[in-house]
C-alpha cells in the first residue's frame, strides 16, 4: 500500500475557470484549497487579479494569497517551500490539498523539484548587468548570453529581462552555463506526494472570449483607479516583478505617460488584452511541456471536468 499523499493539481490557462471549479470541488468537503499564481500572492492587486472578492475567500479559503506586498519578491524555491509545508499541515488536518492556478513555473518545481546546483540571487552582480544593460541596451546583454550559454539563450527573448539577468548571473558566480547546471538536475525526484495532475484547455477561440469578456468586466469595476492607488501607497516601477503582471504593466506605463484620451485609454486596453492572450499562449505551451513529462487528464470544457472529478473525489 502506497504512503504517498494525494495531492490534487488543477492547472489551466489564465480565464480557464479553474478557480471556479476548485471551488465546486472545496464544496464537496475534504479538501483545502492553495493558490498557484504567481500574482495573487500580492495584497492590494485584487482586480487586475481577479483575486477571489473577499466574501469568496471566506466562504472558499485559499492559502497563498495576499502573504507579500507589492514591493516584494516572491520565487518559486519559496513557493516549493510553503506549499509543501501546506500540504503537510492539511494532510494531518485529514483533508486533501487542491492546488490551483497557472503559475507553471511553480507547478513545474513541484513536481520535479529545483535545481540545488543554483547558486543564490547576488545583488552585486545583479546590479552591474542592469548598469550594462542601461548603458548598453538590453540587445548586448542578450547578446552576451548567446556567446555563454546559447541553448539558455534560444529560451529567451532580448525582453525576458530577469530570466536573462538570472542566466547571466550564474555563468558569472559559477563559470558554467544555467542551461548546463540544469541538465546535470535529477529529475522527477522522489517525493513523498501522489499527485494527481488535471488541467482545463478550451479551445482558443472560445478562451479568447473569456479573457475578453474578464477584461471588460475588469476595467467596469475599476482597474485603472486600483493601480492609481497602488501608485499612491507603494514606489512602484515597471521593473519590480508585480509590475510585470499582464495588465499592471501596461496600466503603470500609460499611467506613467500621463496623456489620459480615449484613444490612449483604448490602446492601453487592447495592450493589456494582447498582453493576457499571450500569457495563455505561453501557459499552453507549459502545460504541453508539463503533460509530456507526467501524467495528465485535461478537459476542453469545464463541464467536462465537473463530471469527472466529481465522480472520481465525491
Amino acid at each position: 500500500m502506497s504512503t504517498q499523499l494525494p495531492v490534487i493539481n488543477l492547472m489551466g490557462p489564465t480565464a480557464s475557470g479553474k478557480t471556479a471549479l476548485a471551488c465546486q470541488l472545496y464544496e464537496q468537503g475534504g479538501f483545502e484549497l492553495i493558490s498557484v499564481d504567481s500574482a495573487l500572492v500580492y495584497q492590494d492587486m485584487d482586480i487586475g487579479t481577479a483575486k477571489p472578492t473577499k466574501a469568496e475567500q471566506a466562504q472558499y479559503p485559499h492559502h497563498l494569497i495576499d502573504i507579500i506586498s507589492p514591493l516584494e519578491v516572491y520565487s518559486a524555491a519559496e513557493f516549493v517551500s510553503d506549499a509543501t509545508r501546506l500540504i503537510d499541515d492539511i494532510h494531518a488536518r485529514g483533508k486533501t490539498p487542491i492546488l490551483v492556478g497557472g503559475t507553471m513555473l511553480y507547478f513545474k518545481a513541484l513536481l520535479e523539484g529545483l535545481a540545488d546546483n543554483l547558486p543564490n540571487a547576488d545583488d552585486e552582480v545583479r546590479r552591474a548587468i542592469e548598469r550594462q544593460a542601461q548603458t548598453q541596451g538590453w540587445d548586448e546583454v542578450y547578446a552576451q548570453l548567446c556567446a555563454v550559454d546559447p541553448k539558455a539563450a534560444e529560451k529567451f527573448k532580448p525582453s525576458d529581462k530577469q530570466r536573462i539577468i538570472r542566466a547571466l548571473e550564474v555563468y558569472q558566480l559559477t563559470g558554467k552555463p544555467i542551461s548546463q547546471l540544469q541538465a546535470e538536475q535529477p529529475k522527477n525526484q522522489p517525493y513523498r506526494y501522489n499527485f494527481h495532475n488535471f488541467a482545463l484547455m478550451p479551445e482558443r477561440g472560445e478562451l479568447h472570449q473569456r479573457i475578453e469578456k474578464r477584461l471588460e468586466i475588469m476595467w467596469g469595476i475599476g482597474f485603472l483607479n486600483e493601480v492609481v492607488s497602488l501608485m499612491e501607497k507603494y514606489d512602484l516601477s515597471p521593473e519590480i516583478p508585480s509590475m510585470r503582471c499582464v495588465g499592471y504593466r501596461q496600466v503603470l506605463d500609460f499611467l506613467q505617460k500621463g496623456e489620459q484620451t480615449p484613444q490612449s485609454i483604448q490602446e492601453m486596453q487592447d495592450k493589456a488584452l494582447f498582453a493576457t492572450r499571450q500569457l495563455a499562449k505561453r501557459q499552453y505551451t507549459w502545460l504541453r511541456s508539463l503533460q509530456e513529462a507526467h501524467q495528465f487528464q485535461t478537459y476542453l470544457t469545464i463541464k467536462q471536468a465537473q463530471e469527472d472529478l466529481r465522480n472520481r473525489y465525491r
